[in-house]
């Protein structure tokens, strides 16, 4: 049976910085992650590709409040299980376009735990970004958390609990068995809870490259490939010392993370979601842009590659 990459593509490769997140310009930026996914599978590898959805479910955000007094506004969960749709549906078009792959993008629920810390304690923005006079507002109006992000405005905060089981897992191990490429896991999945009456939906949303490592993890998979904006980590990032690292241990990823040189709202979740990768399957993860993708499934080569051993010419 072939190898297993799962792929995880951020949302925000598909709409871009400076973007409106038009339909024409999303679905040219999915051309240049098909292409990217095309060459992985004609490498010889079983792909199953997580996607993020956080500029998609914020749009859609911003259109449910605007039309609250047309239609009723929908729970959070099933915005993310909409764009899930969508973006399902404008990833298997772009993959079938460039490599005539047989494609199955699969609707995911993941499993959270109901007592996760998360949801006392709500940490994701999403939506749009407000003045403080209208944050505090919303808040006050519709119960909502709301916190400055980054220094751009105040946004909504919602809980972002940990993944513990994707539902569909059974599924979409068949479907990459039988040489699929399966679309899975989008935004982190639809976050759902088990209670007596079964799985019942819940306000939060799913960190994607954690969500990536759970069902990357689950499936046995060789390689886990966090697509995001650089070609390679960098330490010391924005000082005089910056530096590319090509190769790192777990240890020395956690001692990097430690000293603070990754970001939550940046590297942060995919360096977490490598190193428990590796831990738990002993398979290396790598971190890459998607032009440098193609070029990172075996040692030496494109991206920061995680490993559980000894690095080696880790720093460049």
């Amino acid at each position: 049976m072939p190898r297993i990459a799962v792929v995880a593509l951020g949302g925000n490769a598909i709409t871009r910085s400076g973007e409106r997140g038009t339909y024409a310009e999303q679905t040219a930026n999915a051309e240049a992650m098909a292409d990217a996914v095309c060459r992985i599978h004609a490498a010889g590898w079983s792909v199953v590709v997580v996607h993020g959805n956080g500029p998609q479910v914020g749009n859609l955000a911003i259109q449910q409040e605007e039309a609250a007094h047309r239609v009723p506004e929908l729970p959070l969960f099933w915005l993310g299980a909409m764009t899930e749709g969508h973006l399902g549906c404008l990833l298997s078009l772009a993959l079938r376009r460039a490599g005539r792959l047989p494609v199955v993008p699969v609707v995911t629920h993941t499993v959270v735990r109901a007592d996760d810390p998360a949801f006392a304690h709500p940490t994701k923005p999403i939506g749009p970004f407000l003045d403080e006079e209208t944050a505090r507002w919303q808040a006050l109006e519709r119960g909502w958390v709301v916190g400055e992000d980054a220094g751009r405005g105040f946004r909504r905060l919602v809980p972002s609990p940990e993944p513990q089981r994707i539902v569909e897992l059974p599924a979409i191990r068949l479907l990459a068995q039988r040489g699929c490429v399966v679309i899975a896991a989008g935004g982190g999945g639809i976050p759902v809870v088990e209670d007596e009456g079964g799985l019942r939906g819940v306000e939060a949303v799913i960190d994607k490259d954690l969500a990536a490592e759970r069902l990357a993890s689950d499936l046995g998979a060789d390689l886990l490939l966090l697509v995001t904006a650089v070609p390679r980590v960098k330490l010391d990032f924005g000082r005089p010392a910056e530096r590319e690292v090509a190769e790192m241990t777990v240890a020395e990823a956690l001692a990097h993370a430690a000293a603070g040189q990754f970001p939550e709202g940046s590297m942060g979740p995919k360096i977490r979601a490598a190193t428990r990768f590796v831990r738990t399957t002993g398979h290396p993860a790598v971190i890459t842009d998607a032009a440098h993708a193609p070029y990172a499934l075996e040692p030496g080569g494109a991206g920061t590659r995680i490993v559980a051993g000894a690095a080696i010419g880790a720093v460049s």
